[in-house]
């Protein structure tokens, strides 16, 4: 998962010099220069991004609404220095959306039609921050994200937990006899497999849980049904048939919080602290390394590996990488390619004098009174305080 570059260094050093993780300098203000002046044509792009293109936008019965940003867009836009602005991915009425708004009530929240593109928009000062999904507890981790934290240079400042609470939605008018099929994400179609099998409609998967209830709205079908959220049937004038259709109540999406700078971590309040490294092949060398913060009373709450191990999600998840190598992003010696990298978030702060000395073990391994290198790769993605609520 990788991107922010740097380890915390306040207060007080936080890791010697021994640990080769690159220092984030900050961006000068100077930088707003290469924005033009009138910083208004932000709201004028979204204003424009209209949905002008879809066959049945001129039904008056539902409300047009602007297309998520995409990477070709992020260029011509600038922020409008009013409230704070957040990324995230997806449509009006998307769950990313409902995180965003949960993490900072009074934002702005921006769509975007990629996870790639809110990333871009963060580092381009298009918005100040992003909130983008990391993992489900039904589901598990969003691969993607993990990429885009190791290939970016941007810091996780919080975290969101939102509980997803599913609705069957269609248009008005229609009952559930008439539905013969419906469309959604295709998570959200796997959690809710024994409701939508119990009442006999076949699924259809797309990119987004809102989009589906937009597809629906605009297009006025009345044998189709979507699975979204209750805030997709309010913004797209939809029906809510039946809600909390989800097979197991427990089904809680986290969310990161990421941003341009890092941080200064507490300790008054519970703070998690995400990291990600690579080490030296070799037997026993991950025991090695978790007993870092095992021994020192650490707690991990999730382990992630990028590799080629086979081993069934426990602990500790894996992916294949044999073949594709992921690229890590370094300020002071360029790209670097690993096999394999691992993901640790521990119940830490880094302003915790036990996480500072776990970080310096972690880099250099003592072993029979022989100093050696260990971890060749490591980066500390953020510390930042633990979300204790629940919507």
């Amino acid at each position: 998962m990788a991107t922010a570059t740097s380890i915390v260094r306040s207060p007080a050093a936080l890791l010697s010099a021994k640990v080769s993780v690159s220092d984030h300098k900050p961006t000068p203000t100077v930088q707003f220069s290469r924005f033009p002046s009138k910083r208004s044509c932000f709201t004028a792009l979204l204003s424009s991004l209209h949905d002008n293109n879809d066959d049945d936008d001129n039904n008056n019965n539902v409300i047009s609404h602007p297309k998520p940003l995409s990477s070709s867009q992020l260029f011509n836009s600038v922020s409008n220095g009013s409230r704070l602005r957040v990324a995230y991915q997806g449509v009006r009425g998307a769950y990313s959306e409902a995180a965003a708004e949960k993490a900072y009530p009074n934002c702005e929240a921006v769509p975007c039609d990629q996870f790639d593109s809110a990333f871009q928009a963060v580092e381009k000062w298009l918005v100040d921050r992003a909130v983008l999904p990391i993992e489900n507890s039904l589901g598990g981790s969003i691969h993607r994200n993990y990429d885009l934290l190791l290939r970016h240079s941007l810091h996780i400042v919080g975290e969101v937990k939102l509980a997803v609470q599913h609705c069957l939605l269609a248009n008005h008018g229609v009952q559930l006899e008439d539905l013969s099929r419906v469309l959604s994400h295709p998570q959200a179609l796997a959690q809710c497999e024994n409701t939508l099998t119990k009442i006999g409609l076949s699924r259809e998967a797309v990119d987004d849980t809102a989009l589906a209830a937009k597809h629906v709205a605009l297009h006025k079908l009345k044998d189709t049904g979507a699975v979204a959220s209750s805030s997709a049937a309010k913004i797209y004038g939809l029906n809510i048939l039946a809600q909390d259709i989800q097979d197991d109540c427990d089904n809680v999406t986290r969310f990161l919080i990421l941003a341009r700078e890092p941080i200064i971590p507490g300790i008054q309040n519970p703070f998690k602290t995400s990291i990600v490294f690579s080490l030296e092949e070799g037997p026993g060398v991950l025991f090695k390394a978790l007993a870092v913060f095992a021994l020192r009373q650490i707690n991990l709450t999730k382990a992630f590996i990028y590799g080629f191990f086979k081993s069934p999600r426990k602990a500790i998840e894996s992916r294949p990488l044999r073949n594709q190598p992921l690229r890590a992003a370094d300020d002071n010696n360029g790209s670097k390619y690993f096999d394999y990298l691992f993901y640790v978030d521990f119940e830490a702060s880094m302003a915790e004098e036990r996480a500072q000395n776990a970080l310096r073990h972690l880099k250099v391994s003592n072993y029979m009174f022989l100093w050696q290198e260990f971890a060749t790769f490591l980066r500390v993605l953020g510390s930042y305080p633990v979300d204790t609520t629940m919507m």
